[in-house]
């Protein structure tokens, strides 16, 4: 008798090739050309709270996740702050190099794969950075009260992480995974994401717009999707199929690039390997080629080595 859970199985399996061979360098090449894969590419991430560790370690954290996860795609966490002015917040210079030791981790990072996996490496956008400097309340305030001021803020942090996305493409790096949390309803219109997010947003990535895998990352429940289908300099998008309730096949119809998602980050924890096999059913179908399976923002930071095990497992990595 075949069961829906046998047919399941069935279907996940025939989206595995004969003989999983490819390094995962050349599985997220394929899938980035839209070519059949030996299996479908993975990922996942986490923040490893170690931000007033040195690069060495970060990097030493980063490498033994994917070595011990073994994911396709190797999402550099990169929690080291912006550097804070002595005087007002906002009262900020071009910086060169903002993330000397970020710098120092995609180096070794660099090294330790050895060339068999793409990194990319996270920058949070420059209305983030502006939020981590002060607060939310302090850019609002300045928004309203002196908001060329803040464009001129913003301007300079967008520079300061263009400059390092340029250093993170020269250390190794594969593109840019910005993560855009203010591009949501109930956060922000979409006109005052037009006039105080997205020209800098947009710098950044105009700064490596040659590399091969610059990510958006579309953080929040209720983000503006329709606006970055075209007009930025990435290759892909990641947002939350299972927080934004927008399913992939709805995206795909629009977006012809590659789609990273469709695993729910928030109940991560208590997925089963059978939960994990449909939502990735369900999001290969729906997205083809130009897909690799992750979850919509990072899995909860407390997750143990058995429930992150879950993943690769279903893949037999």
């Amino acid at each position: 008798m075949v069961t829906r859970r046998n047919l399941l199985l069935g279907s996940a399996t025939a989206l595995v090739l004969r003989g999983a061979t490819l390094t995962s360098k050349e599985r997220v090449d394929r899938a980035l050309k839209g070519e059949d894969v030996d299996r479908t590419p993975f990922s996942f991430w986490h923040h490893f709270l170690d931000a007033s560790q040195p690069g060495e370690q970060h990097a030493r954290s980063t490498l033994a996740f994917h070595e011990k996860f073994h994911t396709d795609l190797v999402k550099v966490m990169s929690d080291y702050p912006y550097p804070k002015p002595k005087a007002e917040w906002y009262v900020l210079r071009e910086e060169k190099n903002p993330f000397p030791q970020q710098i120092v981790a995609l180096e070794k990072i660099r090294d330790g794969l050895a060339g068999q996996a793409y990194f990319v490496e996270t920058l949070f956008n420059p209305w983030k950075v502006a939020e981590n400097l002060s607060s939310v309340e302090e850019v609002r305030k300045l928004q309203h009260e002196k908001p060329q001021a803040l464009l001129d803020a913003l301007e300079v942090i967008a520079k300061s992480e263009a400059n390092h996305a340029r250093r993170s493409i020269a250390a190794g790096a594969a593109g840019v995974f910005v993560a855009i949390a203010n591009a949501q309803d109930g956060y922000m219109t979409q006109e005052d994401y037009a006039k105080f997010s997205e020209p800098f947003d947009k710098m950044v990535f105009d700064a490596v717009r040659t590399a091969p895998l610059n990510i958006l990352h579309l953080h929040g429940d209720k983000v503006y999707l329709d606006r970055f289908y075209k007009g930025f300099a990435a290759q892909a998008i990641n947002y939350s199929t299972h927080g934004t309730g927008v399913p992939i096949s709805k995206v795909r119809a629009q977006y012809s690039g590659v789609i990273l998602g469709g695993l729910d980050e928030v109940n991560y924890r208590k997925l089963t390997r059978l939960d994990l096999k449909r939502q990735w059913v369900d999001a290969k179908k729906s997205a083809g080629a130009k897909f690799i399976l992750t979850p919509g923002c990072s899995v909860p930071n407390d997750s143990t080595d058995e429930e992150l095990s879950q993943l690769p497992k279903m893949f037999g990595a």
